[in-house]
């Protein structure tokens, strides 16, 4: 069963995890590992696994990456001051090799992650038979959280606000004075590129003062700011660093990147001065802002019954943003790094090329075949090369073997993804099925998402540029719903538009609510 599976990755075929896992439950040759968290912010996290026995070294090999990419996942989602692996019989030795592979880059990325947040990770294992479940029971249900999510839209109307969506290759701005919708405004950029904190935080400071100088010649004061935010970011503070936009800082040899890192963690402290006095000053991870921001135009529109069961989000673009609003009303204080799941275990000759060059699997901040290589627009240009390579036309540089779309002297992803959903919106069969096949690719997130998260709600919002296209996100639909997860995709669209502010963007020329609703969604999030 292994061998049969290793040959078709090498083939170039894939190997997606939550199938990979259902397979190996339902064997009947099978041994039974205990993956336990535990952290503050959460508290016990439990789940099994099950594992074949290796008849030779390459299925031993095989087991061991699927093992650490189960953990992994496990960790990029929630994070953790400790592990604990209950095992026995044979799978001890494949448990015994793991914690070496979490030290350094790679999957210890994790690592990094959790000495950030808890001061380190520790790794323990346990024989099987000492096992008892101590996994902690689902938050209850707020009948108030409408109620709530509304009053941070009347809150709004009496301050004077700016809104904030940080994005790889844009920053988008929303400005509201006393419930009207002053501005809007993208500015484009490429924080990857930056060596230093400043090239990240200054252009988001200069945004705020520029919006404060408005507020002032409107006759009022800054009285919140609400930022979304690409990284692992928990009670207010930016703490993950392992992000495609920290890359330069990551690779600067001449700076000390946790002394350099912790200037971003402080972006709260660095905007505060630019405000009134006793301003709210609010960040979040871009995900869960997408998931606030649903919640809060269905809390308008009247939709409580759907809001109680909580609301999760993904927005589409750069990268995958995922965000989690539970239905008590809090986000969970996890990294939810869902962008940077490892799913496929599979297409070895795409995961062995550089993570630079277009055509690979691999995740750049990473070094691995994660998420962000099957969704967002480094999927779109992969799957265009594997489609019809001429889609891509005056979009790619040859540097040697190396494909990329260059960043300068002019940046090309943006424009080069626009074309690809231009040519969808027309009806090019090749640029049609590179989205058919990412919304394929988000079905297996939802389905690794109930394996890490247990029941999520039954419905999906997506925010971001390829839902700007509704043709997009019709193409993204067919893909997602052929593999019969159950689950439902909304647009974030005009359609999502209940609160004023929001109803003021969709008539806004020129821009539309998918590109601007987490900009809007951060305003009600920082006014209290």
């Amino acid at each position: 069963m292994i061998k049969n599976r290793i040959h078709l990755g090498e083939s170039g075929a894939s190997l997606w995890l939550p199938e990979l896992r259902e397979s190996f439950a339902r064997s009947a040759d099978v041994e039974r590992i205990v993956v336990r968290l535990s952290g503050r912010h959460y508290g016990v996290r439990e789940r099994e696994l099950f594992l074949p026995t290796a008849q030779d070294g390459a299925e031993r090999d095989f087991l061991l990456r699927y093992l650490s990419a189960n953990i992994y996942n496990l960790l990029s989602a929630y994070s953790a001051s400790e592990l604990c692996v209950f095992c026995g019989g044979g799978t001890a030795e494949l448990v015994r090799a793991l914690p070496p592979l979490f030290e350094g880059g790679g999957l210890g990325k994790v690592s990094s992650v959790a000495l950030r947040i808890y001061g380190g990770l520790a790794f323990r294992i346990s024989p099987l038979d000492e096992y008892a479940p101590t996994e902690n029971a689902a938050s209850a249900v707020s009948l108030d959280l409408p109620r709530r999510l509304r009053g941070r839209v009347r809150a709004s109307a009496e301050k004077s606000c700016v809104g904030i969506d940080v994005g790889g290759s844009d920053i988008k701005l929303a400005v509201s004075c006393r419930g009207s919708l002053l501005y809007t405004k993208e500015y484009d950029w490429n924080p990857a590129a930056s060596p230093t904190a400043d090239g990240i935080t200054e252009p988001i400071l200069a945004l705020v003062r520029e919006a404060a100088g408005r507020i002032a010649r409107e006759g009022g004061t800054l009285d919140a700011v609400g930022i979304s935010f690409p990284d692992v970011v928990i009670g207010d503070r930016i703490v993950g660093g392992e992000t495609p936009k920290t890359k330069g800082m990551r690779e600067n040899a001449a700076l000390d990147y946790e002394t350099e890192f912790a200037k971003l963690r402080e972006l709260r402290a660095a905007i505060l001065p630019l405000c009134a006095p006793g301003a709210a000053v609010r960040l979040t991870n871009d995900g869960n802002m997408s998931a606030y921001t649903a919640a809060v135009e269905l809390a308008e529109g009247g939709a409580d019954e759907a809001i109680r069961g909580g609301v999760v989000a993904h927005s589409l673009g750069t990268d995958l943003g995922t965000g989690w609003l539970l239905s008590d009303g809090t986000i969970p204080a996890i990294p939810l790094e869902l962008y940077d799941l490892l799913l496929d275990l599979g297409d070895l000759p795409a995961a062995a090329l550089p993570p630079a060059d277009l055509r690979s699997t691999r995740n750049e901040n990473s070094g691995m075949p994660g998420v962000r290589r099957y969704l967002g627009q480094a999927a779109a240009y992969r799957l265009a090369w594997t489609l019809d390579p001429s889609l891509l036309d005056g979009f790619v540089r040859r540097e040697g073997e190396l494909l990329t779309i260059p960043t300068a002297p002019e940046d090309l992803r943006k424009p080069c993804l626009e074309h690809l959903m231009r040519l969808a919106a027309e009806g090019d069969g090749s640029a049609e099925e590179i989205f058919r096949r990412i919304g394929k690719n988000l079905s297996v997130v939802a389905q690794e998402m109930n394996w890490l998260f247990g029941q999520t709600p039954p419905s999906r919002f997506l925010f971001g540029r390829f839902v700007k296209s509704r043709r997009c996100f019709e193409l993204l639909c067919e893909g997602f719903g052929a593999a019969g997860t159950g689950i439902r995709l909304i647009a974030a669209d005009d359609d999502l538009a209940n609160t004023p502010l929001m109803r003021q963007l969709a008539q806004m020329p020129g821009v539309s609510v998918a590109q601007f609703a987490q900009a809007i969604g951060a305003i009600y999030y920082a006014a209290e």
